[in-house]
């Protein structure tokens, strides 16, 4: 293991070098984090999964930039360029883009005008010009360099040739690179202008047609949306630095006095910022500013995430589902307690009284044969009507009526894994039974779906996809091994993401499952084919098996210390079920017996806490929202109206909110909280159930804006993501500052407020 990685890590996450160590040794084993994180505290000294997750993605850096340290080392060996002094900076750098400063002068490149210069015989000049000293004229030194059959005609043709040898040293100096490259970082600002005859075109970008921005404070959202703009030709976007601070730093570092040699090169440096090191610069800033806006726009996805996935379920329960619809009907499917089809139909509700009346018939009789116990709508059109329509049955039971959102159900529907469990069954059907199931297990049906298209992202695909996906599967992994899956239950697609497991896996599982009967105890796991110790080891702590043949099958307490649960109930005299149903019991037990070299307290203690809730589900307790009544539609909106709403988005500008309007509306950053808000993400979640005011109802642009402040109309703190740092043109028209956002929800066609933009439900696809 490599000691200087160990060291780097160690010091970034300020934790000490075993953690490390012990760590990157477990991951280097196949070990899964939410795996390390659970049930290897003492190897790891109680890291939780972000860290691990960290030491995880640095690791993973650093062997990148070995190996390209490695190609570099490679490479000038072979070309017989490498000293031992180079190969001592180049064992030093720290970071890619100090590797590839002291590679640049050795890089082989096509022919530039410094190597014709060179081929010119001009280099001799050019460091004579360089050393600028007093007793030098570059004007007579440069005649003597006149050589027609070189096709050096003039002085200053020589003297040009020497300029151009000296700017690309001075572009490939690593010093002036470095500070070139802090100056960008700080001083820096994007400039976009609309293409010239591009304004129609382009008129979903208006907002950067004139826009100025220091690229220190530019949020994600706002850089994700000048790069789309620049990408669809509507848009120039460049990254400047005051010209002439640039070149005044620039002759801080290569001007030695003031002399006929410093003159020219003065020249030389203008040319060489101009030409060379501004556009290398800009090319790196480009990148810098995209992997920043990358990473904060995948935080917030994933934050979103696993805010959705970790949703309180309804529980096992029969649920009647209904994916409303006008022209095609209303798809109606009943499920039992484990999610099993039951039953389809589809009813009419709008065209004439008879439909309404054989609609409520229909309903009636399948919540008393199925004893329905709860009803699921999603909420997509005609959502609010359906509800009210079954709110004003006298249903069997009296069923609670819940609104479950719908996005990428429609996705489902139409997917392989659905057509797999339904081969047989429309697909309008697929997208109810996706909708009830969501309302039992939120986490158990959302993993069957892409969770790009869950409707919670922002800037989804302006982003990169690697780290996208990567980031996304650490929150579903994360979220599924946190509650645990009851594998005699569970679907191929929610086993995959089971640490340890995996596609195969899974698959064998359910297959074996289906041959030989429910497992009746964790040890039967192993019989499963392919499913080795290793596997074993990283799934059985977090598959449950309830009513099993061992009580602690059921908790989270692995396998491994079964031992420690059984010595426990024997110091006590009593059995594991007793320990598990007796809190007077376990509080006769002394940890600190049971110590050993291999189990720890942090083992210990989570093994006693299991014992007191074993197998129960982490996740908040489930909630009914109730949307207003009489406010359907937006026309029923009034400015000042307070009503209940559901967060299903967040982003860095703000959240939006489902008021039960087939629309949701926008809750800017600014109109959180009265306090003042930095992060969205710290004042609101997905699925958070709110109160919210109405401030403004656009009609025409399907726009609702609303607010969370207790008092929405005093004047709100400013929010670091809601302003610019400059800004030019019309944006400074105060009548309309407060209320323009230029950013990229006004045009993203997969950010849900164009979709309000557009007049499309929220989460619909």
């Amino acid at each position: 293991m490599n000691e200087q990685h160990i060291s780097i890590i160690s010091q970034e996450l300020s934790i000490r070098p075993q953690q490390v160590v012990t760590t990157a040794a477990l991951l280097a084993e196949n070990a899964t984090v939410p795996f390390i994180a659970r049930y290897r505290k003492e190897a790891t000294g109680s890291l939780d999964e972000v860290a691990i997750t960290s030491i995880r993605d640095r690791l993973a850096q650093l062997e990148e930039l070995d190996k390209r340290r490695e190609s570099i080392l490679k490479s000038l060996e072979e070309r017989q360029l490498l000293t031992d002094e180079l190969r001592e900076k180049i064992a030093a750098a720290e970071t890619m883009s100090v590797l590839e400063d002291i590679y640049l002068p050795f890089r082989p490149k096509r022919r530039t005008r410094a190597t014709v210069a060179r081929e010119k015989g001009l280099e001799p000049l050019s460091l004579l010009i360089f050393e600028q000293r007093d007793d030098v004229s570059p004007e007579v030194e440069a005649a003597s360099f006149i050589d027609p059959e070189k096709g050096v005609e003039t002085i200053e043709e020589a003297l040009s040739g020497a300029r151009d040898i000296i700017a690309e040293v001075i572009n490939e100096n690593q010093e002036a690179r470095a500070r070139m490259r802090a100056f960008f970082e700080e001083k820096a600002v994007f400039r976009s202008k609309v293409v010239p005859e591009k304004e129609a075109e382009g008129a979903k970008f208006r907002d950067y047609f004139d826009w100025t921005e220091a690229i220190a404070a530019a949020p994600s959202h706002r850089i994700l949306a000048m790069r789309r703009g620049e990408h669809e030709e509507a848009l120039t976007l460049r990254i400047t630095p005051p010209e002439e601070e640039a070149l005044s730093l620039l002759n801080g570092i290569f001007i030695k006095g003031e002399n006929a040699s410093t003159e020219q090169v003065k020249l030389a440096i203008q040319d060489s910022y101009k030409r060379l090191l501004s556009s290398s610069m800009e090319t790196e800033m480009r990148i810098v500013t995209k992997d920043r806006a990358d990473r904060e726009a995948i935080r917030v996805f994933a934050d979103n995430l696993r805010n959705l996935l970790l949703a309180p379920p309804l529980g096992q329960k029969s649920v009647l589902a209904i994916d409303p619809g006008i022209r095609t009907g209303c798809k109606v499917c009943c499920l039992d307690r484990q999610g099993k089809l039951l039953h389809t139909d589809t009813i009419f509700l709008y065209d004439s009284g008879k439909n309404a009346q054989k609609a409520a018939g229909i309903l009636q009789e399948l919540c008393e044969r199925d004893q329905v116990e709860a009803i699921a709508i999603g909420n997509g059109t005609a959502s609010r009507e359906t509800e009210a329509f079954v709110k004003s049955l006298s249903l069997a039971g009296s069923p609670p009526v819940i609104m479950v959102n719908e996005s990428g159900a429609s996705v489902y529907s139409a997917s392989e894994v659905a057509r797999k469990e339904f081969p047989d069954l429309d697909v309008s059907y697929r997208g109810a039974v996706s909708i009830g199931r969501r309302l039992m297990d939120p986490l158990a049906e959302l993993v069957k779906i892409d969770p790009k298209s869950i409707g919670v992202g922002q800037y989804q695909h302006d982003v990169n996809q690697q780290a996208l996906k990567q980031g996304l599967d650490d929150v579903v992994i994360s979220c599924v091994n946190a509650v645990g899956v009851e594998v005699n239950t569970a679907s191929e697609q929610l086993l995959t993401y089971v640490s340890g497991l995996g596609p195969m896996l899974a698959k064998n599982i359910v297959l074996h499952r289906n041959e030989h009967g429910p497992f009746l105890s964790r040890e039967r796991l192993r019989d499963v084919p392919r499913l080795g110790p290793k596997a074993f080891e990283q799934c059985a702590g977090f598959l449950r098996i309830r009513n099993g043949e061992n009580a602690l099958d059921a908790s989270a307490v692995h396998p491994e210390s079964y031992h420690i649960v059984e010595e426990m109930a024997e110091d006590v005299q009593c059995t594991v079920k007793d320990l598990l149903g007796q809190e007077a019991l376990r509080e006769k037990i002394d940890l600190s017996r049971y110590v050993t070299d291999a189990v720890g307290l942090p083992t210990l203690t989570d093994i006693l806490s299991e014992l007191a809730k074993p197998g129960r589900d982490p996740r908040a307790q489930f909630e009914t929202l109730t949307f207003a009544d009489g406010i359907e539609k937006m026309e029923d909106l009034r400015p000042g109206m307070r009503l209940p709403g559901i967060v299903t988005n967040v982003t860095a500008f703000g959240a939006f909110v489902d008021i039960g309007v087939h629309q949701d509306g926008l809750v800017h950053i600014s109109q959180l909280s009265d306090r003042f808000v930095k992060d969205a993400h710290a004042a609101v979640k997905v699925h958070q159930h709110v109160q919210v005011t109405v401030l403004e109802v656009d009609l025409e642009r399907k726009r609702i804006s609303l607010s969370m402040r207790d008092n929405p109309d005093k004047p709100s703190a400013a929010s670091p993501s809601a302003a610019p740092a400059a800004r030019k043109g019309p944006e400074k028209n105060k009548k309309t500052e407060g209320r323009r956002r230029p950013a990229i929800e006004q045009y993203d066609p997969n950010n849900p407020f164009v979709k309000a933009l557009k007049g499309k439900i929220f989460g619909k696809n």
